[in-house]
């Protein structure tokens, strides 16, 4: 049977060119037509674009007549529908559980989790009618929670094709996602399998994405227990989980010096790219509540002198709001949640990260809104507190990792939440009222900087002219002269450093004696150390820097530099002086 010239025009947009990434995996997908596949990229790599194209080439070879698409919020029922539109395919986004049909018109609907979970068996109905191609978008959110797994897998068990879509497959909790192959390790838990994979590494490498720094501030940070004690810890040294906790959510207090100092560092760097080479770049401040981010608003307000866009996660405005934001040259967009994942605003390149959300998968995600790459040498710059749990995440951007099943594989990485959620509770005794902590205050300075998984910076207080070099680097470079532009300048801080104390030393030798470094200090000069002896390693190896720390890392054992412990950091620089 002929086509319609309609599905002729569908055919003719929706084949577009792909990017390689995506060529391969259509290739795949088309050569052994399963009825489940399982595709893992990266955020900002394109994967609405190769569901839609899956789906074009089922409609047209009438493999398929309907198509139902399912994502976690309602502002990614709308993306969707806006993209298949312009791949030719019509998807009602506005459809109900109360419709139960849609006009002829429409070759499928855009639909939520939570939609689904609501009537699993209308959605049941609705599939078995027509030959129909579910796609699942950020498919780890059928482990969300069992009524969601149930749900999907009622609904969509008569599916005659399923695409599964994820940028992060891996989950802080133990629920099977739906339709989603696991096969054993090796260590006594399954894993999750993908038919295909594109990490960021790829993606990096592929100039897809762009690259990551990451900016970490440490500070001291005060807080009163409902006792009336009161305590004053510093972010990145080694403390308990509760005291982590609290000195976090004191950092990120809107009333205190940290986060409007990491504001301000921030805007100077958006500034720095808007005038270099990037000029409609964009900065996001990810939020834990409505709270903070409205005070987060008026702080930036008052900082760039103009007014940020707000984004709440029950504002029925939220949808049209990012869309008019993705499309004006505004500075800032303030958000909880809501830009967090599948939200596709190119221009943001530079992000604040001011929540306690600390899950590997809400940490990908968030980030993953600043990855997209548009010119070539655009890097994008994310803030964030000095904490190991965001230390490790950054240090391991690149690392492809699988869903798995088995809780000890998360306590051995240290990716179990629980202990932080508990903290961030205050918990008294039975029959008390719960009386939260009261933040005192926190001051913020720059401790490192992260880049390709190395620690550069010797640490600097915000607003500083050591802080300026790093807001300062060009809006437009290649990853080669990012690398050799964060060591030069840490280089000339370890110069500056040593010229400075060795004058100190000389000024007070006969005055007083040296002030015991604290751990923080210790910490930064043993992380200068050891950077200074890879760069050497270097010179006579040719290696690049990131191999030598990842053979360090495996000689010695321990966490990336940016969170080793002083006797890991000491056992490195021994091992490697042993070279």
């Amino acid at each position: 049977m002929p086509a319609s010239s309609a599905e002729q025009e569908q055919r003719e947009t929706s084949v577009r060119p792909l990017r390689a990434w995506q060529r391969r995996a259509l290739t795949k997908y088309l050569t052994t037509r399963p009825q489940d596949f399982l595709a893992v990229a990266t955020p900002g790599s394109g994967k609405t674009v190769f569901g839609l194209r899956v789906a074009s080439e089922l409609l047209a070879d009438r493999t398929v007549s309907a198509i139902t698409i399912v994502t976690p919020t309602e502002h990614l029922k709308h993306q969707w529908a806006s993209a298949a539109a312009a791949a030719g395919i019509a998807i009602n986004s506005n459809f109900t559980n109360g419709q139960g049909a849609v006009s002829g018109d429409f070759q499928g609907v855009a639909v939520t989790y939570a939609q689904v979970a609501a009537h699993p068996t209308l959605h049941r109905v609705r599939t078995e009618n027509r030959k129909t191609l579910v796609i699942l978008d950020e498919i780890h959110h059928g482990g969300d929670a069992k009524s969601w797994g149930d749900a999907i897998r009622e609904a969509f068990t008569p599916a005659v094709r399923r695409l599964a879509l994820t940028g992060t497959p891996f989950r802080s909790d133990d629920s099977p996602i739906p339709f989603v192959g696991y096969e054993p390790d090796g260590a006594g838990a399954l894993r999750s399998a993908a038919d295909h994979t594109y990490g960021y590494a790829d993606a990096l490498a592929d100039g897809v994405v762009r690259p990551v720094i990451f900016l970490a501030y440490s500070g001291e940070a005060s807080w009163r227990t409902s006792a009336g004690d009161e305590f004053t810890a510093r972010l990145g040294e080694p403390l308990t989980a509760e005291q982590t906790a609290r000195a976090w959510r004191t950092a990120l207090d809107p009333a205190g010096e940290w986060i409007p100092s990491v504001l301000r560092a921030a805007d100077v760097r958006l500034g720095q790219l808007r005038s270099s080479g990037v000029p409609d770049a964009a900065g996001l401040v990810i939020a834990t509540d409505h709270e903070s981010a409205r005070a987060y608003a008026k702080l930036l307000r008052g900082i760039s002198g103009t007014e940020p866009v707000l984004v709440l996660s029950d504002d029925p405005k939220s949808t049209r709001r990012i869309g008019e934001f993705a499309d004006s040259d505004d500075r800032w967009l303030v958000a909880v949640r809501m830009v967090s994942e599948g939200v596709d605003v190119p221009r943001l390149a530079v992000g604040v990260y001011a929540t306690s959300a600390s899950t590997p998968l809400f940490f990908a995600q968030a980030i993953g809104r600043f990855v997209r790459a548009r010119q070539q040498g655009e890097t994008a710059s994310v803030f964030l507190p000095s904490v190991p749990v965001l230390l490790e995440l950054a240090s391991e951007m690149e690392t492809e990792r699988d869903h798995v099943l088995g809780k000890p594989h998360r306590e051995k990485d240290g990716w179990d939440d629980e202990l932080l959620v508990a903290a961030n509770r205050t918990e008294d005794e039975p029959g008390e009222e719960e009386k939260p902590y009261t933040s005192l205050g926190a001051s913020a300075e720059l401790d490192q900087v992260i880049y390709d998984g190395n620690s550069f910076g010797t640490g600097a207080f915000a607003g500083t002219e050591e802080e300026q070099e790093y807001l300062g680097l060009p809006g437009l470079l290649e990853p080669d002269q990012v690398r050799a532009l964060l060591r030069k300048r840490q280089e000339e801080q370890v110069t500056a450093t040593k010229r400075n104390g060795e004058s100190g030393q000389a000024a007070k030798a006969d005055v007083t004696p040296e002030r015991p470094q604290t751990v923080q200090e210790r910490l930064g000069s043993l992380r200068r150390e050891l950077n200074a002896l890879v760069a050497v390693y270097n010179h006579r190896t040719g290696k690049p820097h990131a191999t030598i720390h990842g053979e360090l890392r495996r000689s010695c054992g321990g966490p990336p530099t940016a969170m080793a412990t002083v006797e890991q950091l000491e056992e490195r620089i021994a091992t490697l002086r042993s070279w």
